[in-house]
């Protein structure tokens, strides 16, 4: 299964800031959204970073309620590691676990085309076993 089809079923919507914005403004984003992370992208749409709740809480940690008035960019992970439609969501779910992330931009063609969660690809992983399951079991049955 491939990260394509995650995007098939759940949408190809991805929630994007612009680097200049608040972390206030982008906590109320992520709030209101109900979602975790945000796309920091330019005026050119290129993906820039990625601003996660975590970010958000690590900031006001450090710098205690002020730093809600500090520009994304200046708390946004700029590394951001990405994958493509192509991609096996095992490998989706290897570069999350390694990385120590949830939230996983897709690029194709040098353009942001999605975004996928954890949840997304532990979900797809726990379908495909299930189906695993119940071909075995079939075949068994048969047998």
């Amino acid at each position: 299964m491939s990260v394509a089809s995650i995007l098939a079923e759940k949408g190809r919507d991805v929630q994007t800031i612009q680097p200049h914005r608040t972390l206030a403004e982008a906590a109320r984003i992520l709030a209101d959204r109900r979602i975790g992370a945000a796309v920091v992208t330019g005026a050119d749409g290129a993906v820039l970073g990625i601003l996660s709740e975590r970010d958000i809480v690590r900031a006001v940690s450090e710098a205690g309620p002020e730093a809600l008035v500090e520009p994304v960019s200046r708390r946004m992970t700029a590394k951001v590691m990405t994958c493509t439609e192509e991609s096996t969501i095992e490998t989706a779910m290897e570069v999350m676990t390694i990385g120590k992330f949830r939230h996983l931009p897709v690029v194709q063609g040098g353009r942001l085309t999605g975004i996928i969660s954890i949840g997304d690809v532990v979900k797809r992983h726990i379908e495909k076993i299930e189906a695993e399951t119940r071909a075995m079991r079939d075949y068994i049955a048969m047998a």
